[in-house]
């Protein structure tokens, strides 16, 4: 996909860098960058410190199960990353035929090895398992599966897959995709999906991730703000770099292009997070590796609250593979639902009838103004040991006066 195109989708892919007609980030069409030098303008990667984890963990003996456009797994990058996956739209060709290059981009930012000047993903020691779906375009050529997303969300759950990344969202829910979402829950996954690019338009919500089950992940900008067009809401889980991240310009895989990964880049940068985690502690169930990632984000709000733009704050692996900070929490109850990841309530947790419908707000919500999740940068400095200005702990600065704040025990609404 390329910058600018702003064509109407069922299927939205989050990467698509916002049309400019929105009046998002970009100057005119996306160019094209040279691969030798697309590395440097991984800018989040010193940022996140992934050089220094990556000799504590890279990923290994992790699998992600990328639902998207299909996986080229001959890129440079990605030689010996992809495992066999599935097509789930029932038109010609295979999970590994990417009609777009969105889904390759994704891969590549979560398990890219960097080789042949390609971008390097953030947990270069994970393997892929791709698994295709279609968006409008596609249809428009071929008859598809209309169950596709839900099948596709079923098989990564009845795969080795311990993490789903999906950067395709919509703003229709389908029983069958709910159920699926429920599903993967049950069998261990943590699923993250992208919020969607439309908040300077509708901001409507998209799932799956406004399914109570599913990580929704906003993206923020290299200054430390919520990007312009990450949308807001009860959906937002947590954030993670999205601005200024090149991707594969279209299916020849001859370029990459300047201009934005979006929630869909966020989505990957917060799969491969989740990954570097859970390579480190292996022991660990999906409850506790997700307890850790929102429990060391960066923020400035109260523990326990959740920002409507940012969730819990900036996602930060680094923090506890390299400081060993993070409550894992207990095994079995989901920090998403508060409830036993097999559907019962969690011990001493009963939410009132008004909490699990709404989310209630923090007392001192409209007071807030241009916040900023770590504090100053000496701060976030000697915690985590990335300056502010890189965002490590500093992406939470909110583009929109009034971030509201979210008490964390909720019920995200039903479609």
């Amino acid at each position: 996909m390329t910058a600018g195109m702003g064509r109407s989708q069922k299927r939205v892919l989050s990467a698509l860098a916002v049309a400019a007609s929105w009046g998002v980030v970009f100057v005119g069409a996306a160019q094209p960058a040279a691969a030798a030098g697309v590395q440097s303008k991984q800018w989040y990667l010193s940022a996140l410190q992934a050089e220094e984890m990556w000799k504590v963990a890279a990923g290994e003996g992790v699998k992600i199960a990328v639902i998207d456009s299909g996986v080229n797994p001959s890129t440079a990058s990605l030689k010996g990353q992809v495992l066999q996956g599935m097509d789930a739209t029932g038109a010609p060709g295979e999970e590994t035929d990417d009609y777009d290059g969105h889904g390759t981009t994704m891969a590549e930012l979560i398990a890219g090895t960097g080789k042949g000047g390609g971008l390097k993903g953030l947990a270069p020691g994970a393997k892929i398992i791709p698994l295709r779906v279609s968006d409008t375009a596609f249809q428009k050529k071929h008859s598809v599966n209309a169950n596709e997303t839900a099948d596709a969300i079923r098989a990564a759950a009845d795969s080795d897959a311990k993490i789903i990344s999906m950067s395709v969202s919509s703003e229709f829910s389908t029983p069958r995709e709910r159920e699926a979402a429920e599903y993967a829950e049950s069998k261990g996954k943590i699923f993250f999906a992208s919020v969607g690019n439309n908040a300077e338009s509708d901001n409507k919500d998209h799932y799956p991730a406004s399914y109570p089950q599913v990580v929704g992940v906003a993206s923020a900008d290299q200054s430390g703000k919520v990007s312009k067009y990450s949308q807001n809401g009860n959906s937002v889980n947590i954030a993670a770099p999205g601005d200024s991240i090149p991707y594969w310009c279209d299916n020849s895989f001859q370029s990459y292009c300047d201009g934005d990964g979006g929630t869909s880049a966020a989505t990957a940068i917060a799969s491969a997070s989740a990954a570097l985690v859970w390579s480190a502690h292996p022991d660990w169930t999906a409850n506790q590796v997700l307890n850790v990632l929102f429990d060391t984000a960066g923020r400035d709000w109260e523990k326990g609250t959740l920002s409507k733009y940012l969730g819990h704050g900036l996602i930060r692996p680094a923090m506890n593979i390299l400081k060993g900070k993070g409550d894992p929490g207990d095994p079995d109850i989901s920090p998403l639902t508060e409830e036993r990841t097999g559907g019962s309530p969690a011990p001493n947790s009963t939410p009132s009838a008004s909490e699990s419908q709404q989310p209630a707000q923090n007392e001192n919500a409209d007071k807030v103004d241009e916040t900023v999740a770590a504090g100053d940068t000496e701060a976030a400095a000697s915690d985590g040991g990335v300056p502010l200005s890189l965002i490590v702990g500093g992406i939470a600065g909110v583009a929109v006066l009034g971030a509201v704040v979210f008490a964390v025990v909720r019920r995200r609404g039903a479609a």
